[in-house]
């Protein structure tokens, strides 16, 4: 479990065909001191077991049901990743809870600079649309954020000066696609009562 407040941004050293999947090398030199084999750590929204440690590299092996529903297999060297580490039963939870489990992907339709801030409006699936509410919580790439709005089609956030300097959402560009995590709660609500109401 995951809070959604990235720790620091790692780079992709290489990716290593390891068919049917490939091996992520990642340059984590903040976290990958204190972190153990078989850890899960959150990249970019991605829950990653680490396989191995060498220094300030981690290194994870992503299979197919990973590269196909998530941006990870989209990734090259010298790509950026958002990193967080587990959180303890101890920690404050300052973002929400989240699982590392992507649902689906959005796209970046616009973005719009207003002062230091920016905010961003994405394209989503309807079934995780249906999943978001103003002033809910989301994760974008493993970031939490709060839904400034919602339609059928579409949703937004306000990205402060820290988020766009410290995660890889600063760089994002319109079109780029994004990993997706709707809110755990929210999705077990809604799980309840669509049970309640079969018959």
């Amino acid at each position: 479990m995951f809070t959604g407040l990235v720790e620091s941004l790692g780079r992709v050293v290489a990716v290593i065909q390891e068919p049917p999947g490939v091996r992520l090398v990642v340059e984590a030199a903040a976290i990958a001191p204190d972190a153990r084999i078989g850890e899960s750590i959150c990249t970019s929204g991605c829950c990653l077991s680490v396989v191995r440690s060498d220094g300030p590299r981690l290194e994870f092996q992503l299979g197919p049901e990973t590269l196909s529903r998530t941006t990870l297999g989209e990734l090259v060297a010298g790509a950026a990743v958002n990193l967080e580490r587990s959180m303890r039963p101890t920690d404050r939870l300052g973002g929400h809870l989240v699982t590392g489990h992507v649902d689906g992907l959005g796209r970046l339709d616009s973005r719009r600079q207003e002062g230091d801030w920016v905010t961003c409006r994405f394209s989503a699936p309807p079934s995780l649309l249906s999943q978001m509410a103003a002033k809910g919580s989301v994760t974008i790439d493993g970031v939490s954020l709060t839904v400034v709005d919602v339609d059928a089609a579409t949703f937004s956030v306000a990205l402060i000066p820290h988020t766009l300097a410290c995660t890889t959402l600063g760089s994002l560009t319109v079109g780029g696609q994004v990993n997706l995590e709707t809110d755990l709660v929210f999705k077990y609500v809604a799980r309840w009562l669509e049970a309640r109401a079969t018959p």
